[in-house]
């Protein structure tokens, strides 16, 4: 009876999130967004993944390496084509419905921002119903609220479509299956959260720590050889996708290594590799790029350590954890940890749902005690306010190229005179917002 009320205040959670990530009423967009919105209408008006006839139109972005050449000479997305299949299908349903002109020059926009806003949603509200096993209904939605609006789901997320809109969604549904006793742990669970695990890693391959140690998880938690063949799809579906990769461009990583040949001239550094020390320091204390700058309230997930000593590897905590460490390693290994021109903590994004559970069996200990819950109050107001920022003003305040690109000066990341997010505060909210709610001009 008492998780009955949480599927009923499940679906509220998701249109309210619904409602706010789509309250400034803009896209946010970047250099390297614009294949998949633009793959989705092609996708849905013309039947066809190839951008030959969008590069045509617009010659400029012919020179984007994301608007790569395959072995035909047709012009694709240089990342995976997963999104805006599901865009694309979003966008067809609703052309057919005479809800949206996929002629309009601002359609593209309007699919890509309503895609993600969408697909956060639901992983905010599946977040809740994992949070809700191990929490009361008012602290799970709590911890739903947080994620939602306290992190870069709001301010970058559910902004655009490009892959961490489908990522994180599939990773959330994948843990709703895996966070559970594991007595509960049965092979539909299994089947279904292999499936999810295969379409996140289809729609952004760096999650590929993550979903191996997850993978891992699945075959050794209940103890049995025969759940080997459980991995089948997350297997299949990665066949697919280098397979594709192969078809169009030659490689099993499809465009990835030769984007990764660009770090030297794009982002100013010797080649993919960097050092763990400064990466790890930066993803969690930068002034514009740290995860615990940006959404303090993460730190809620510090207090499970009890709970994870008292676990063992058949529960579903010390795996999420592991999961997490795998990723967070990963990336700080990486050299352009920043994530390049963007809002906060780009890559962090990934590692969110893994801290969902983690976070849930902490709240309790800063609930416990008045200090705590003003301590943790207070972070959530500092998360939210942060996040909200990114959503109503960035890109508008001009930190990543001003008064030098960041990718050229890399101290800038280090500055706390100048941070990201105070000058978004200074800067005021963008004008473009409430772009996509007005009229189009007559055709």
């Amino acid at each position: 009876m008492r998780y009955k009320k949480a599927l009923l205040t499940a679906p509220l959670l998701f249109l309210a999130m619904v409602a706010v990530y789509n309250a400034n009423g803009r896209e946010i967009g970047s250099y390297d967004t614009q294949p998949a919105k633009l793959t989705a209408i092609a996708l849905a008006r013309d039947g066809t993944l190839a951008l030959d006839n969008v590069v045509a139109t617009t010659p400029a972005l012919g020179v984007r390496s994301a608007f790569a050449v395959d072995r035909h000479g047709h012009r694709r997305t240089a990342y995976s084509v997963v999104p805006a299949v599901l865009a694309g299908g979003l966008a067809a349903a609703l052309s057919a419905a005479h809800l949206v002109d996929l002629r309009e020059p601002r359609a593209a926009n309007l699919i890509a921002k309503l895609t993600a806003s969408v697909l956060t949603a639901l992983a905010v509200a599946l977040a809740f119903l994992i949070a809700r096993r191990r929490l009361a209904q008012a602290p799970a939605l709590a911890l739903a609220i947080g994620l939602g609006l306290g992190t870069n789901y709001w301010a970058q997320v559910s902004q655009t479509l490009w892959q961490t809109e489908t990522a994180v969604v599939a990773l959330t549904g994948a843990l709703f299956c895996l966070c559970v006793p594991v007595v509960e742990l049965s092979t539909r669970r299994l089947w279904q959260a292999s499936l999810l695990l295969g379409l996140a890693g289809a729609a952004r391959p760096q999650l590929g720590p993550a979903i191996a140690i997850l993978a891992l998880s699945m075959v050794t938690r209940r103890g049995r050889r025969s759940d080997m063949v459980i991995l089948s799809p997350l297997a299949i579906i990665a066949i697919l996708v280098m397979a594709l990769n192969i078809a169009w461009f030659g490689h099993p990583l499809g465009v990835m290594p030769t984007l990764e040949a660009l770090h030297p001239a794009v982002h100013g550094v010797g080649s993919s590799l960097g050092s763990p020390v400064v990466g790890g320091l930066g993803l969690l204390f930068s002034p514009s790029r740290g995860l615990l700058v940006f959404s303090p309230i993460l730190v809620v997930a510090l207090a499970a350590w009890p709970a994870l000593r008292a676990s063992s590897w058949r529960d579903d905590l010390r795996w999420c954890c592991a999961a997490a460490l795998g990723q967070f390693a990963a990336y700080a290994c990486y050299a352009v940890w920043w994530g390049g021109h963007t809002y906060g903590p780009r890559y962090l994004n990934d590692v969110l749902p893994l801290i969902v559970p983690l976070a849930a069996a902490g709240l309790p200990w800063w609930l416990d005690i008045p200090w705590r819950r003003v301590v943790a109050a207070v972070a959530l107001a500092w998360s939210i306010l942060i996040a909200g920022a990114g959503a109503f003003v960035y890109p508008y305040e001009g930190w990543n190229v001003l008064p030098i690109d960041v990718d050229t000066d890399h101290g800038r990341l280090w500055e706390w005179k100048d941070p990201q997010f105070l000058r978004c505060w200074v800067a005021g909210p963008s004008p473009k917002n409430l772009s996509l709610f007005k009229a189009a001009p007559p055709r």
